[in-house]
């Protein structure tokens, strides 16, 4: 055996230390030029010689090297944020970043998310009972059919994200800017929101029945097709919000808009117009 071909080898994989595949492609080339080397030395080549033939033989290793480690970091990855299936109770992902993450099937109770990055991940089916989201971002992220049952949100990012057709009963979202949000077919009776803004959020299909925002800002909002009997909105702040049923505006749909309450509200006078059309009591709003 060269060593001179050991100690070549070696300095090209240096940087590729630890990715497997790179390791496993190492020992092979090693056992290939070897074999060649003797060959080489057999014909009646010089050490020197044989030493330089044998490394032509192998044209461009270190492109060839790139091209398997990155393959291989790309594969790493995907293991690492596919978790469907998986029984992840009470595990700790505090802080991690996990991007385009995928929890399909998962069990994932009482887990902690705190200051994950979840950008791009999709959670489906899955028991995410009283998880912990707080302070995590979960920007772009697809949460379907899920459990979440007391879990918490605290000055969680909420961007762009999609909640359907989930429980979110004692889930509870503090000091949270929910921006372009939708949440779609999702009961939001027992949800509790504090201190929140609503920036270009859309409750689609949700039952929002005796639900209390009090003293939060909703700015671009549609209450499109949501259920609001009962719903309180005492001191809080209006822009461009949107209230209509989900086909022509019905008795029912006059006498619902009639049970919320928007004392001390403040609005803009768009949005005081079309309530004011639909029969909201608004004899405590102020319009800006």
């Amino acid at each position: 055996m060269n060593p001179k071909l050991t100690d070549y080898l070696n300095s090209v994989f240096t940087p590729y230390d630890g990715v497997i595949s790179v390791s496993e492609l190492k020992a092979d080339l090693l056992t290939d030029l070897q074999e060649r080397y003797r060959e080489l030395r057999a014909e009646g080549k010089d050490d020197e010689t044989a030493f330089k033939m044998t490394i032509e033989s192998i044209g461009d290793i270190e492109q060839t090297i790139l091209e398997v480690a990155n393959l291989s970091r790309s594969l790493e990855r995907q293991v690492l944020t596919n978790f469907n299936g998986s029984n992840l109770s009470e595990s700790d992902f505090a802080g991690v970043t996990a991007h385009k993450g995928q929890f399909k099937g998962s069990a994932l109770h009482g887990s902690n998310f705190s200051g994950a990055d979840l950008t791009g991940s999709s959670f489906k089916a899955s028991d995410v009972r009283e998880a912990n989201f707080d302070g995590a971002n979960l920007t772009d992220c697809s949460l379907y059919a899920l459990d979440l049952t007391n879990a918490s949100f605290n000055k969680t990012i909420l961007v762009r994200t999609n909640f359907s057709k989930s429980g979110l009963d004692g889930a509870k979202f503090t000091g949270v800017r929910l921006t372009d949000v939708t949440l779609t077919l999702t009961d939001l009776r027992k949800t509790i929101f504090e201190g929140c803004l609503f920036d270009g959020v859309d409750f689609k299909y949700t039952d929002l029945t005796g639900q209390c925002f009090d003293g939060q800002t909703f700015i671009g909002v549609k209450f499109d097709k949501a259920a609001l009997t009962k719903v309180s909105f005492r001191g809080a702040t209006f822009q461009n919000v949107s209230f209509q049923p989900g086909f022509t505006l019905t008795n029912k749909y006059y006498r619902m808009i009639k049970t919320i309450c928007f004392d001390g509200a403040t609005m803009d006078k768009l949005t005081y117009v079309l309530l004011k059309g639909m029969g909201a009591d608004l004899s405590k709003v102020t319009v800006r």
